[in-house]
């Protein structure tokens, strides 16, 4: 009789996404004698990264490096950038995550999308031998062929940048919102308004919706058009009462780059560059002759706003489809893995309030299957890079049988820092870090 648990332990690895956590996952599954295959849907790897590469991290460079990963391009005689650096995503991708991509070597495949993932010859109601039955991922091919490929275990690091969260009130899209984006009314978050996007925004009038970094990063850039094209009009549009606590803790903050982006929007919010209006809950889009119509609840009432262009800065959500012939356990409220959830739930929790996690918080009910990376945190905005690196990190161990690894899971946070909540960033302080254990205290809040 064939010995399924000797083949199903033979099988790959295969994680899905070639972005900063799934090339790390295929590092340390590697270190630990596992065969590794990473499946990007982009043409190249990190493509969603490169989507908004124009825009620089809060974080230096010895915040985004995962340790296998820097041990495994040290042997190909890699040199590292300067450690206190803040990289673009571009520079992110050129100078780390393409050379580790080619330093794995062909178990790296671009062009793949992963359509489903199931168990071998079972749906999600058969539960005999389940454990044992090897998993089966469905890839479509640029081509529109498919392919069933087997797999030992699966770790989906294929982030959240693909679904932005809609515009309208109660979670849901506006009416009229999917019609706008799709005639382009409406754009992709994070455009290069001074670069390659430019021409598309000088001299017209833009709506930025929402109070996160990438909503600041996009006012800022538009300001710096404008000086350029005096034309360009600036309107913001946030759900809250206020916008000051975008400013964050300007010059106050030890992270200086954090700090002037706080001071540089504030500005220009009182030098009325920038038209703000609070309490904006929108209840619809129409077309007007080219341009949008954005209907809203406001603070006097019902409000009408006609623009060129609007820019969404709403945050995402996890695209779950692929993942329906699975046993998964997920938080409720956030969709981010059950015991994970309450951790950090962003009505309780900021990035530096949540205790570091491995393999064993991560795990669902199909056993070898994994969540990681900022899809691990759902609609959570608080990701660290650094927390997916340990993710990982544990998942291999425990791949590899050695539970005591996996257990024992630690971060080197900083003392203080900034979540990078849009992008699933990272957090970083110019201060010496500590080491962070599961059961101590948690470290200062970093959001």
């Amino acid at each position: 009789m064939r010995d399924i648990t000797r083949d199903h332990q033979d099988l790959p690895v295969v994680i899905i996404g070639a972005g900063p956590v799934g090339l790390a996952a295929a590092a340390h599954v590697r270190e630990w004698g596992l065969t590794a295959l990473v499946l990007e849907a982009g043409d190249t790897v990190a493509a969603a990264i490169r989507e908004w590469g124009h825009t620089r991290l809060f974080s230096p460079w010895r915040y985004n490096i995962d340790a296998a990963a820097r041990r495994l391009l040290e042997a190909t005689g890699w040199q590292e950038p300067d450690l206190e650096e803040l990289p673009t995503g571009h520079e992110l991708v050129d100078e780390y995550l393409a050379p580790l991509a080619a330093a794995l070597g062909d178990v790296v495949r671009t062009g793949v999308r992963v359509v489903a993932v199931s168990r071998q010859d079972m749906d999600k109601t058969r539960g005999h031998n389940r454990a044992t039955t090897p998993f089966l991922v469905r890839v479509a091919r640029t081509d529109g062929s498919f392919d069933d490929l087997p797999a030992r275990s699966v770790i989906d690091a294929s982030g959240t940048w693909a679904q932005h969260n809609p515009l309208g009130r109660s979670g849901l899209p506006a009416p009229g919102e999917t019609e706008a984006a799709a005639s382009g009314l409406i754009t992709q978050p994070l455009p290069a308004v001074t670069g390659a996007d430019r021409e598309r925004f000088a001299g017209r009038h833009i709506l930025v919706v929402g109070a996160g970094h990438s909503a600041a990063n996009t006012l800022l850039d538009l300001a710096d058009l404008a000086r350029e094209v005096p034309q360009t009009r600036i309107s913001w549009a946030v759900r809250s009462a206020d916008v000051s606590r975008v400013y964050g803790g300007e010059d106050r903050d030890e992270l200086a780059a954090r700090g002037a982006l706080g001071s540089r929007l504030r500005a220009l919010v009182e030098s009325e560059v920038v038209d703000v209006h609070t309490s904006f809950t929108i209840t619809g889009f129409e077309a007007a002759g080219g341009r949008l119509r954005v209907l809203a609840n406001g603070t006097t009432g019902s409000e009408e706003l006609t623009v060129d262009l609007l820019v969404p800065a709403t945050g995402f959500r996890p695209d779950l489809s692929m993942l329906t012939e699975l046993r998964l356990e997920l938080d409720p409220a956030v969709e981010a893995p059950r015991r994970l959830g309450p951790l950090i739930d962003p009505e309780f929790h900021s990035c530096g309030s949540v205790e570091p996690h491995g393999e064993s918080v991560l795990s669902h009910p199909d056993a070898g299957f994994y969540i990681v990376g900022m899809k691990s945190y759902g609609r959570a905005p608080t990701f660290l890079m650094a927390t997916g690196y340990e993710q990982v990190r544990s998942i291999a161990a425990a791949l590899a049988g050695d539970r005591a690894a996996a257990d024992e899971v630690h971060l080197d946070l900083p003392e203080t820092g900034v979540c990078s909540t849009d992008l699933g960033g990272s957090c970083d302080a110019p201060v010496e870090p500590q080491l962070v254990t599961v059961g101590a205290p948690a470290p200062t809040s970093c959001c």
